[in-house]
């Protein structure tokens, strides 16, 4: 029981101070001493009731970490199992997008609107659903976390939805998503598919109408003269199989490919060849020519194609956490990453804009706008080194001359 001045009882964790303001003291379940101070008695007992009510009622939470601190924690605790490349990529995107904004601020104090705010900053700085996506998740499992060792009262991630803009992304294949897909898809029926897909930029309908006459091995060459559609057409009683010209006259090309690509469509032959003789086959009519087939050696829609996809992106992030998983993709994709990769490497844009079948190069720019942006940042780079460097030699000449200036000048006689 606490005293007053006089001595007399004020209550228990009370004392008076010897300026006359009253202090009370108690140790809370984190195992943390708190200290209430007021000049008012009443006021005081009122606070100590409150904050001892929240305490055992579990309706505070202990808002000394700064975010940057309990994100060191939560690896520390939570994460320590997880791959090394794995806590690299969680640092990476910690440290690049989340840190900068939100790192220094205690854990009670971030609401939904900050993290809103972050994500609508990542949106006007041209991240992509990826990114936004990536620090949704961590943010939301470190505040799901501090909520279960009362840390923090409420999780301000929980209830935000990052929609994928499809009008305005498109989704591309990183090299590293590249790499792992084709790591996951060796020996899946559907390999060959996915292969000449990325190497050709053949759209999905173009692909899967392709018969072996259109393939032309010796010049490495691909004809691609129709398309495969599946659609309820006028007379049609339900979705049916058609062969139609290709979507425009530009898309009427021929298409180059390389040796893998070579390898791959022999190899996809040679499958077809078994798949034709097997007893369970039951080939269309009017469809028996077409090289990408099912097991049952029927057309390829597009629902087909999209759940093959998915089923390697599930067999790639049964391993994955949640930040690390693969994000899902069309058939479409594979075209997209094509021309992409064909950027990265330096192949002229008129070329690429025939390969694709663009029917301008405008199109073809408009389309990949973004890649060029890039291109441009790394070509400007290289003027900065050389400029530099020029810059550089200016200033050493100079030092020279000044140095040789100060030299004691040797009179002969």
């Amino acid at each position: 029981m606490g005293k007053d001045l006089t001595g007399k009882e004020i209550g228990d964790w009370i004392h008076q101070r010897k300026d006359g303001s009253y202090c009370a003291r108690f140790t809370n379940r984190f195992g943390k001493r708190k200290s209430l101070y007021n000049a008012n008695l009443a006021e005081l007992k009122r606070c100590l009731r409150e904050d001892m009510r929240k305490d055992i009622s579990h309706a505070n939470a202990e808002a000394e970490f700064i975010l940057d601190e309990w994100y060191e924690k939560w690896m520390e605790t939570y994460k320590y199992q997880i791959r090394d490349n794995s806590k690299r990529h969680y640092a990476q995107i910690y440290d690049k997008h989340i840190k900068p904004v939100l790192g220094q601020k205690r854990l009670a104090q971030i609401t939904n609107l900050d993290v809103v705010g972050l994500i609508n900053k990542l949106d006007k700085e041209g991240y992509w659903y990826e990114t936004k996506n990536k620090v949704r998740i961590i943010l939301l499992d470190m505040f799901n976390r501090a909520m279960i060792d009362d840390f923090a009262l409420k999780n301000p991630a929980r209830s935000i939805r990052i929609e994928r803009d499809e009008a305005k992304e498109r989704r591309v294949l990183s090299q590293s998503e590249q790499t792992d897909f084709f790591d996951a898809c060796k020996g899946t029926f559907y390999e060959e598919l996915y292969t000449v897909a990325v190497l050709t930029g053949l759209r999905p309908g173009e692909l899967c109408a392709l018969r072996w006459q259109d393939i032309n091995i010796k010049k490495r060459t691909i004809t691609v003269s129709r398309t495969l559609l599946y659609q309820k057409l006028s007379g049609d009683t339900k979705k049916e199989f058609h062969i139609d010209p290709p979507k425009t006259a530009s898309s009427a090309r021929t298409v180059k490919f390389n040796e893998r690509c070579e390898m791959a469509l022999k190899s996809q032959f040679g499958k077809k060849s078994v798949v034709s003789m097997k007893d369970s086959a039951k080939p269309r009519a009017g469809f028996e020519d077409l090289l990408f087939v099912t097991k049952f050696n029927t057309p390829i829609n597009s629902q087909i194609f999209i759940n093959s996809i998915a089923r390697i992106i599930g067999l790639i992030n049964e391993s994955r956490s949640d930040v690390e998983k693969f994000e899902p993709f069309s058939p479409h994709c594979f075209r997209h990453t094509y021309a992409t990769r064909c950027f990265e490497a330096g192949v002229d844009s008129k070329v690429v804009q025939q390969q694709l079948g663009h029917a301008t190069l405008k199109m073809t720019m408009d389309l990949y706008t973004h890649l060029f942006e890039d291109k441009k940042t790394t070509e400007l780079d290289k003027f900065d080194a050389i400029s530099e460097e020029v810059f550089e030699n200016g200033d050493n000449l100079a030092q020279e001359r000044y140095n040789s200036s100060l030299r004691p000048k040797i009179i002969s006689f």
